[in-house]
């Protein structure tokens, strides 16, 4: 199979539609979208618009994209959380090979049904774990590889997850609530579950966790707060999380500093202005004040893993940071790495430091691995193409290839992670808790 891939998105939020689907413009000669699917019937309009869909090929929801013979190659499927694998099931059934949004599922016998229908089926799954695909990253990786700082026998590593995108996604936002999407440390940290052991080609045995919702509650609401920003709120100067000045005036983030993409465009799908703005800030939940939403999951988490060849790691999870950022030190035998990836490639860092009586400091030049490090430094796009690739037989599946097999170790440690937090720092066995047991 070779030529242009067609293929079907379920889901077009700000993965499926904002960032998937603009590889079918990046690589015209790999990628045609062919079909679309949206509970919200404007963000199909979009993409129909967008292009240039048949009227029949536009769907009110994956389900009844479903019912319809196969329509594409494969399909992205970019839903929500605790939908995926009833999607990726019906799909894989229908012969579709599948892009998978992160995370699988938060449940684990689906993890494991989605497994035996994939090998059934016999079709690729790959999983977004996108950071595999950044060029920083793999750089790290070959450094690793290369040895060159011996054995690595400790990591010490940092989501730093940003006050703003901490209030916008995990409090306002879709992810707010486990019980509708996912535990905090899967949905935004099987990234990190699945980087760091990959990085350093290492399997976790056991793990212990500790983590909660420390600010944002009820009980913590300031005196005088209103449940609306928009509502007379009497804290609202003082108030870093007012949503009028993040989306409006935050110098990364905000629409009067020039910002017109995430998240702004997840307020207004549609193409964001002051006005529509403003009205989705008094009409919608991203207007809710922080102290007032149905959020439970944690906004702080650590956790102590312990790998096979008894090696460490320790991973920090906060959402009280400055910026958005990924922070590591591998800590070998005969030195040490430390990587920093940040927004920008300026802001990025590769730097080794070798145990020697100078001791002497390398720096990677990071903006020589690559000239686009936009989305996720770099990842989403090179991870669509190499998808793309494999699905057509331009190439083999590459040992850093996100396949479900390989992704769903980075699942039985967060939920694993999830479940010691839960149960007091509980130490809990990595295989036995695969297995559908806890415990050691």
């Amino acid at each position: 199979m070779n030529g242009t891939m067609k293929i079907a998105i379920a889901g077009l939020g700000s993965r499926g539609r904002d960032t998937y689907a603009k590889s079918a413009k990046l690589h015209p000669d790999k990628m045609e979208i062919t079909a679309a699917a949206d509970i919200d019937p404007k963000k199909v309009t979009l993409v129909k618009e967008e292009y240039h869909l048949p009227e029949e090929m536009c769907f009110s929801s994956a389900e009844e994209m479903l019912e319809r013979e196969k329509l594409a190659d494969a399909m992205i499927i970019a839903t929500q959380d605790r939908q995926h694998v009833d999607h990726a099931i019906a799909a894989l059934e229908k012969g579709y090979h599948l892009l998978l949004e992160k995370p699988v599922s938060p449940d684990l016998d689906e993890c494991r049904r989605l497994l035996e229908t994939a090998k059934r089926c016999g079709k690729k799954v790959v999983v977004c774990h996108v950071l595999r695909y950044t060029p920083i990253y793999q750089k790290v990786k070959e450094l690793l590889d290369e040895g060159v700082i011996g054995e690595v026998v400790s990591i010490m590593a940092a989501e730093n997850v940003g006050w703003y995108h901490q209030a916008h996604s995990f409090v306002r936002g879709n992810w707010s609530n486990s019980s509708k999407s996912s535990p905090m440390i899967l949905q935004k940290c099987c990234h990190d579950m699945d980087l760091y052991l990959w990085l350093a080609g290492k399997s976790c045995e056991s793990l212990s966790s500790y983590g909660d919702t420390y600010l944002f509650k009820r009980e913590n609401a300031p005196k005088g707060c209103a449940k609306r920003c928009l509502e007379g709120c009497q804290v609202k100067e003082e108030c870093p999380f007012d949503a009028e000045k993040i989306y409006l005036d935050h110098k990364v983030m905000g629409y009067r500093k020039g910002n017109r993409i995430w998240p702004l465009d997840v307020l207004v799908p549609s193409g964001p202005t002051e006005e529509t703005i403003l009205e989705a800030i008094k009409e919608g939940k991203y207007g809710q004040c922080v102290y007032h939403c149905d959020n439970d999951v944690v906004d702080h988490q650590v956790v102590n893993l312990r790998m096979t060849d008894g090696t460490t790691m320790s991973f920090t999870m906060c959402g009280f940071t400055p910026e958005i950022s990924r922070y590591a030190r591998f800590m070998g035998t005969r030195g040490e790495l430390r990587v920093n990836m940040a927004g920008k490639a300026e802001d990025c860092e590769i730097s080794i430091r070798r145990f020697a009586c100078d001791m002497p400091v390398e720096t990677i030049d990071v903006s020589a691995l690559s000239e686009d490090f936009s989305g996720h430094g770099g990842g989403d796009d090179r991870m669509v193409e190499e998808f793309l690739d494999i699905i057509s037989g331009r190439k083999e599946e590459s040992s850093y290839v996100t396949s479900l097999e390989r992704s769903l170790e980075s699942h039985y440690c967060a939920l694993a992670a999830e479940y010691s937090r839960l149960h007091d720092g509980y130490p809990v066995n990595i295989r036995t808790f695969a297995d559908g047991r806890t415990g050691n």
